[in-house]
């Protein structure tokens, strides 16, 4: 039976980051009193996660109607810009993540699970049984519900971290650092168009 961080609503869940551009580390963080638990994660993993509760929440604005109630943008006073809380203990580092709603409660509901080895799978692994791809039961799980008006801040909290990394490349988009970088479109040759 895995152990289960569940926060249901957790009073503050946020993604932030320790470290400085180019060298940071992702977290998901949620607190509820004095519980605290805090997941690593990588960059793509949040903007995706930021991303997918964005489309469900715009989703569910066309397909509920007046039925529920979904702001079009992050309400004022759920605006959350304070750094991460104190400690931050890394409880497991995400691997799969699951996005759904529940309609009974009005609720998104977000579950990580730990990344495993055996959830990377090669080529030669596909052509073995089935039996031997599945993953083993988690030993932990992290399931935050949030309404949906906190699910639109973590969205608006979460691209404002990812964006506040690196500049981008405007020839090639690969991240710059301050020293800066070497472009691999911006080599001294002319682009040939056809």
């Amino acid at each position: 039976m895995p152990v289960v961080h569940r926060f249901d609503p957790p009073e503050r869940f946020v993604a932030g980051t320790v470290g400085e551009p180019g060298h940071r580390t992702f977290f998901l963080q949620a607190r509820e009193g004095t519980r605290l638990v805090s997941v690593s994660l990588e960059k793509q993993q949040v903007q995706a996660l930021a991303e997918r509760i964005d489309e469900l929440l715009d989703e569910l604005m066309r397909a509920a109607g007046d039925d529920v109630l979904i702001p079009a943008i992050a309400p004022r006073d759920l605006v959350d810009s304070q750094p991460l809380e104190q400690p931050i203990e890394e409880e497991f580092r995400a691997g799969t993540m699951t996005l759904s709603w529940d309609g009974t409660d009005e609720r998104v509901v977000i579950e990580v699970f730990p990344f495993t080895e055996a959830a990377v799978v090669s080529p030669e692994q596909l052509q073995e049984d089935l039996e031997d791809l599945l993953e083993p039961e988690p030993d932990e799980i992290f399931l935050v519900r949030l309404t949906a008006a906190a699910a639109r801040s973590f969205v608006e909290r979460s691209l404002s971290v990812i964006g506040a990394g690196r500049p981008d490349c405007p020839f090639c988009g690969e991240p710059v650092d301050p020293d800066g970088h070497l472009c691999v479109r911006a080599n001294g040759f002319r682009r040939r168009d056809p």
